[in-house]
């Protein structure tokens, strides 16, 4: 099978490349900056279309990941750059795949779990879930986020592919022991004494194993089946108190310093990030998934998060002793 991944050299991308190409497929990346990869690495802008197009003519599946990273300051230069990534690749991207002589069967489009409301009461799941933007208990700054949600889900949805399946991934964050990534990030705080809760500690974060994760990507692409929104999370999101407690537990720190509001803004601007990415409760629920009978390995964050830890940990062993 090939496995064509626009945007895949992040780190969510990266775990895909590795998982596809462990199990032997044809995997080729399309990204911005040529790498050396055990898999095919080929160049695009994400804007017009070039040569790479042949690669997406005779595959068997995209997976589009390209855009901008939202962890940055919300500025007019970064915000209209974060846009126009997302909106303009997936725009090329159809387009590659509508002159195709052979298109994919499937197209997997990367959104974000993000365009739901923010909320502390009833889960956002694919039927019932309230989109974001107009809550009266979060900041007007937060519109944006949503506002980029609606637009590059819109981009995806005015794609014409009618040859090709098209599943949108709204996806909570992915957790892996990589370096760099979301859950390096917190277990650095961890480590440090600050893995306390953040603000209030209400706010509900949802969250995948990056092994479920690669598991739920293959089982849609096998699921020929199922189109249109699906939800890429773990079925048991948790407050931010709980869910710092128990990654400190995992790796056997007792005590985390919490993290007012306003030491929050500071550091968010210290670190050329926004706290929304922090203080937004994302109470996110898979519904498909669990209706159409997929099983998740780790669905509960205390054993996430020890796997995790524990591989964190093995990594680190093994490249020290290596040094």
């Amino acid at each position: 099978m090939r496995v064509v991944i626009p945007g895949g050299s992040g780190q969510v991308g990266t775990i895909l490349a590795r998982a596809f190409h462990r199990d032997g497929h044809d995997v080729v990346v399309l990204s911005r900056q040529p790498q050396v990869r055990p898999w095919r690495v080929v160049e695009w802008d994400g804007v017009t279309l070039g040569s790479w197009r042949s690669v997406v003519d005779g595959s068997d599946v995209v997976i589009n990941l390209a855009g901008r990273s939202v962890n940055c300051r919300y500025n007019a230069a970064n915000r209209q750059d974060i846009l126009h990534s997302r909106v303009e690749s997936t725009r090329v991207v159809g387009e590659a795949i509508a002159r195709a002589q052979r298109p994919p069967r499937t197209w997997l489009q990367a959104s974000t779990a993000t365009i739901y409301a923010h909320r502390y009461d009833a889960a956002n799941d694919e039927w019932s879930g309230a989109l974001g933007g107009n809550e009266s208990n979060a900041p007007g700054s937060w519109r944006f986020s949503i506002e980029v949600a609606r637009a590059w889900e819109r981009a995806f949805n005015d794609a014409v592919t009618t040859a090709t399946r098209k599943v949108t991934l709204r996806s909570a964050m992915t957790l892996s022991p990589d370096d760099g990534g979301v859950f390096d990030t917190l277990l650095g705080l961890v480590r440090r004494g600050l893995g306390g809760s953040a603000g209030n500690g209400r706010q509900f974060m949802s969250w995948i194993h990056y092994e479920d994760f690669v598991a739920a990507v293959r089982w849609l692409i096998d699921r020929q089946d199922i189109d249109g929104i699906v939800n890429i999370a773990s079925p048991n999101p948790l407050p931010n108190a709980d869910f710092m407690r128990v990654l400190r537990e995992a790796y056997g720190v007792p005590f985390g310093l919490p993290t007012g509001d306003w030491m929050l803004e500071i550091g968010a601007a210290f670190m050329r990030t926004e706290t929304e990415l922090i203080l937004k409760s994302r109470r996110v629920v898979p519904r498909r998934l669990l209706e159409h009978g997929f099983t998740f390995s780790l669905p509960c964050w205390s054993d996430a998060a020890a796997d995790l830890c524990d591989e964190w940990k093995t990594r680190r062993r093994i490249r020290s002793s290596a040094a």
